[in-house]
């Protein structure tokens, strides 16, 4: 079976909604030409240690603890087009290693080649993630999983049609009984192992992460400052929380002519209508096109979305929404470079061999 990688598909990235605040604990702010003390930004402090390290352990699935058999599994089933009605798109034609675990598009494409209404979120440090998609309509991996299998707009595939394809597969046959075994193929195994491959996607350590680890020199002055901004004027810290640099919240962030009703869907409170997720920052500068539909193809646009409060759109912008931020050139080239600083070297991942017939 011959089979290639193409750009399609769903979900990712928001940007975060900030507030209007001084820099604490500096004796100047975000918006003065000159600097802090070196003392008060070149090395991170107790708080940031606490809050910004990343965890040793990566979480685990309920009754889906990661072995090799089951991520084994799962690889193949992700990068395998027999999950696809069409047979010719995988979870990798829209989730590429090659571009940031995305697909590089505003917007994703489903099997029949429609344009979806939402962009591909990356799948990178998924496992940390309380809930899947940009409308959080998915509680765990596993569900998200086969969502976009079955969905008739994405990969628009059959489960029952599926498990006839894979049981005629020796090859998926000696593989599923050695990942769950007497379980056989169904629309559980499948989700779980395709869910234990997700968990090993983990951003790489970062200049940021270096920096945290005590190396001085891993952040550039105007990155410092960044995360100076980040956590002080933009208040960016208002949805990016964590190692994750994200709450796993939804936010209307104000995005130009969106009538998508976002998790107003899922949840039919007024204060969601228009609000998505708030995506991880990790490895942002490899997961362009950002915000939810693509809006922005440079972080620079991004920075600019929030210095001005948003645009009117469905529903009302989430609180942490301004007016102005009143963002220095400076301040914005500075958020820039420490956003970047977030991202690290791609892993490099080998395409498996697919079983045959």
């Amino acid at each position: 079976m011959s089979w290639s990688l193409r750009r399609l598909t769903h979900t990712p990235l928001l940007w975060a909604a900030p507030i209007l605040l001084g820099l604490s604990m500096h004796t100047a702010t975000a918006g003065d030409a000159s600097k802090p003390a070196a003392a008060d930004y070149m090395l991170p402090s107790a708080e940031d240690l606490a809050t910004y390290s990343r965890p040793a352990e990566v979480p685990q699935g309920k009754d889906n603890a990661a072995t090799p058999e089951r991520i084994k599994l799962g690889k193949h089933l992700f990068f395998d087009p027999r999950l696809s009605g069409s047979n010719a798109m995988s979870c990798a034609s829209c989730h590429n290693p090659a571009l940031g675990w995305s697909d590089g598009q505003p917007t994703a494409v489903g099997d029949s080649g429609q344009i979806l209404e939402r962009s591909t979120p990356t799948i990178i440090n998924t496992a940390y993630q309380t809930i899947q998609f940009w409308d959080g309509r998915a509680d765990t991996l596993e569900q998200q999983a086969i969502g976009p299998i079955v969905a008739a707009g994405e990969m628009n595939q059959s489960l029952f049609e599926l498990f006839g394809e894979l049981k005629d597969v020796p090859g998926y046959v000696e593989m599923f009984e050695a990942a769950y075994p007497g379980q056989g193929i169904t629309e559980d195994t499948i989700g779980k192992a395709i869910a234990a491959f997700e968990r090993t996607v983990i951003a790489g350590e970062s200049d940021f992460d270096r920096w945290l680890n005590g190396n001085k020199d891993a952040m550039s002055e105007e990155a410092l400052w960044g995360f100076l901004v980040f956590k002080g004027k933009g208040d960016c810290i208002a949805c990016h929380k964590g190692h994750n640099f994200t709450d796993d919240k939804f936010h209307n962030i104000g995005l130009k002519g969106v009538e998508n009703p976002g998790r107003f869907a899922i949840e039919p409170n007024i204060k969601f209508k228009g609000a998505f997720k708030t995506p991880t920052l990790r490895d942002i500068a490899r997961t362009a096109p950002y915000m939810h539909n693509g809006a922005y193809n440079t972080l620079e646009e991004v920075v600019d979305h929030y210095d001005v409060g948003g645009f009117k759109n469905a529903g009302t912008p989430s609180d942490s929404m301004k007016p102005q931020l009143n963002l220095t050139d400076r301040d914005k080239r500075a958020l820039v470079a420490f956003m970047k600083s977030l991202t690290g070297a791609p892993e490099e991942i080998s395409i498996p061999q697919l079983p045959v017939k």
